[in-house]
């Protein structure tokens, strides 16, 4: 299989999920999580329950599923490494939520509050914040076996990411109205006195 009949298919892929979280997020912002079974989203989609679970291995990753942790590794990547760890890590942070916010807004907007207002979900999204930190720890940490930089590194990133978390929320419970990197940056500037 060539690269391009392998990217040609991991987008493809990628555009089926997108679709198959959207119809999952209506029907969960209208019907309720609860109320809503697998089978309903697959029968809103037009597809079977089978390729739903192709693309999501449970309920929670309907609503839980990004790549976010991922761009937020490469952002990090492409950083220059003289700025302080705390504005690397925030500024990556504060870059893939912009993009994520440019992509699909209203989607990004009714995920946070479905991972908000959902019993069955809070402690999952606790999970996906920590897959993140383990994302951001791991590129920043390639090459080091110093247990102390490793530490701080892992600390900086956790007090960044409960920052974060907490613009997250009042972007939410604003119902969007304000710009979201901009208030990923007012907290983060609160919290470290430093601008972003």
């Amino acid at each position: 299989m060539t690269g391009e009949t392998a990217s040609l298919r991991e987008r493809r892929r990628a555009e089926t999920r997108r679709t198959l979280q959207a119809h999952a997020v209506r029907l969960f912002m209208a019907r309720g999580y609860d109320a809503t079974t697998i089978n309903d989203v697959a029968q809103a989609a037009g597809v079977s329950a089978m390729t739903l679970y192709r693309h999501f291995a449970t309920k929670e990753d309907l609503v839980l599923y990004d790549e976010f942790d991922q761009e937020t590794a490469a952002a990090l990547a492409a950083q220059q490494q003289e700025e302080p760890l705390r504005q690397r890590i925030g500024r990556a942070l504060v870059q893939t939520a912009a993009m994520a916010v440019s992509s699909d807004r209203d989607l990004l907007l009714a995920r946070l509050n479905l991972m908000i207002s959902t019993p069955a979900l809070q402690a999952r999204h606790l999970d996906s914040q920590y897959a993140t930190e383990i994302a951001v720890v791991d590129t920043l940490c390639a090459g080091t076996t110093d247990p102390d930089q490793e530490f701080r590194i892992r600390s900086t990133t956790a007090a960044c990411l409960a920052v974060i978390h907490v613009a997250l929320i009042r972007w939410a419970e604003g119902d969007g109205r304000q710009d979201l990197p901009t208030l990923m940056r007012q907290a983060l500037t609160s919290a470290f006195d430093t601008a972003f």
